[in-house]
């Protein structure tokens, strides 16, 4: 019996020694693995910044009662108290997440003309957690600009670079191509609110008053300005200015339709009031 019990000590021991082996060699394996996984260093990569804004002001109690007053001329020319209050007030568009996007219009007959000015504001919100809230917005604005046939200014800030690290971002190559391939000329698109009215082909606006890119504005900004003529009908001017800032992209559409056919709505007179409410706008950002 004895000799049976010291036969069986040595198989102990070289078993013991082999899981201990096992053991020691699988923790050394198992840190070496997670360094060498190609997601292992992202955990040492923040994630891409959410935008500035989380929320959107309402829009309809954002343009005041004199501002609506000179783009809107038929307001003051109502006389029950109810009716004009009502016209002020304008109608909110139909939306579906109010944290995403909301917008109000107005729409006002006078004696000489009707005027629709329609606001709208867009949140932009990047799903990829390696491209920013600012950079997806940044790309929808790049689009809309496509859209009126302006590109950016050479020196203009773009977040290309932030874009790129995700995959989702458009290059400059392929803007250019879009232009070169899709775009139509300054003030050759055809004008469109964003209900989905639309318009015959404009004509171009008078020299020093085309479609641009604007300065001082938000983060970037273009005005659009389309001169319509319908058939069997008056002309009418459409001004539209877009501008971006951090990841809210605000939308002013300004109309006017004369009531005589041989009348023109006014090209600067319209900018004017439309750049004037978008810096009003703008500032209500920056506070």
């Amino acid at each position: 019996m004895q000799l049976k019990a010291k036969a069986c000590v040595p198989g102990v021991a070289a078993l013991l020694a082999v899981v201990l082996t096992g053991c020691s060699g699988g923790s050394g394996s198992g840190d070496g693995s997670d360094d060498s996984k190609p997601g292992g260093s992202g955990s040492s990569n923040a994630p891409a910044q959410p935008g500035k804004y989380r929320t959107l002001p309402e829009p309809c109690g954002e343009v005041g009662e004199d501002t609506l007053d000179s783009m809107l001329p038929g307001i003051p020319e109502i006389e029950d108290p109810e009716q004009r209050e009502k016209a002020y007030e304008g109608t909110p568009t139909v939306t579906y997440d109010t944290d995403r996007r909301v917008g109000c219009n107005w729409k006002i007959e006078s004696t000489g003309a009707s005027h629709h000015l329609l606001i709208d504001f867009e949140r932009v919100v990047s799903y990829d957690g390696s491209v920013s809230d600012d950079a997806r917005a940044a790309e929808v604005y790049a689009t809309k600009l496509r859209e009126a046939g302006l590109s950016r200014p050479s020196d203009a800030p773009t977040e290309s670079t932030e874009s790129t690290k995700g995959g989702a971002s458009e290059s400059p190559d392929e803007d250019d191509k879009g232009e070169k391939a899709g775009a139509k000329p300054q003030g050759g698109k055809n004008a469109r609110f964003l209900d989905g009215t639309a318009t015959s082909e404009p004509e171009t606006p008078p020299p020093g008053l085309e479609p641009r890119t604007l300065s001082d504005l938000g983060d970037e900004a273009f005005l659009d300005d389309v001169l319509t003529t319908a058939t069997s009908a008056s002309r009418h001017r459409t001004v539209t200015v877009v501008f971006r800032t951090s990841n809210v992209i605000v939308t002013i559409e300004y109309d006017e339709q004369p009531g005589r056919r041989t009348d023109v709505p006014d090209s600067k007179e319209m900018q004017d009031k439309a750049q004037d409410l978008a810096d009003s706008l703008a500032g209500e950002f920056d506070e």
